[in-house]
């Protein structure tokens, strides 16, 4: 029941961090509105994969070791800030295209890179990987049973993807998919935007 009732507040914690608005949000929503359903799908499937993998480098103690090597840590930010910046410039570029380019360049894009995408912006953000670690740290008992080593990183899998995914259905349906046809160069200015202050705010340390 202890056990039970740890993984409760761990997922309703780690469910409150997978809703709040970042980079994986904009780009599970982008390719969903802008491509499909399923590389929407695709997409938050390689966002779940990432926080699994972030999950399980926290309950082993990455946070200790990127504390320990500063220079690590800030080099990682770098890495993952310049990715953003990266996407947010092809958005921004491609903001003016016509909806029926832009949708034949994203039929191009493939279900396997949809998930490779999601996962490379979600590993982007090594914060995450600090986030999980207080997490854990404030609400695992002092020994941790050996279990939770597997049912953790599941845990953020699903939650992650879980919610990526709800955004992707909603997301394609219609009307927001109208909605996005209509002001296209509006949508993406602005995602762009958010991509780049996200990107800026990781490599400088913004509040």
């Amino acid at each position: 029941m202890e056990s039970l009732l740890i993984l409760g507040s761990i997922a309703a914690a780690l469910m409150l961090g997978a809703m709040s608005p970042g980079p994986t949000f904009i780009y599970v929503a982008k390719n969903s509105i802008a491509i499909s359903r399923r590389h929407g799908l695709f997409t938050a499937l390689g966002t779940g994969t990432g926080a699994a993998i972030f999950g399980l480098l926290a309950v082993l103690g990455l946070q200790a070791i990127l504390l320990a090597v500063p220079s690590a840590y800030f080099a990682l930010k770098i890495c993952g800030g310049l990715y953003l910046l990266f996407l947010a410039y092809k958005i921004v570029k491609h903001a003016k295209a016509p909806i029926q380019t832009n949708l034949a360049h994203g039929q191009q894009m493939s279900l396997r890179r949809a998930f490779t995408t999601g996962l490379i912006t979600q590993l982007s953000n090594p914060k995450i990987a600090i986030v999980l670690a207080s997490i854990f740290t404030a609400l695992l008992p002092k020994e941790i049973p050996t279990y939770f080593y597997v049912v953790l990183p599941i845990l953020c899998f699903f939650i992650d993807a879980g919610w990526c995914s709800l955004v992707a259905v909603a997301l394609s349906a219609e009307k927001p998919r109208q909605a996005y046809i209509k002001f296209k160069a509006v949508f993406d200015r602005i995602a762009g935007a958010v991509m780049t202050v996200l990107g800026l705010k990781l490599i400088f340390g913004m509040k």
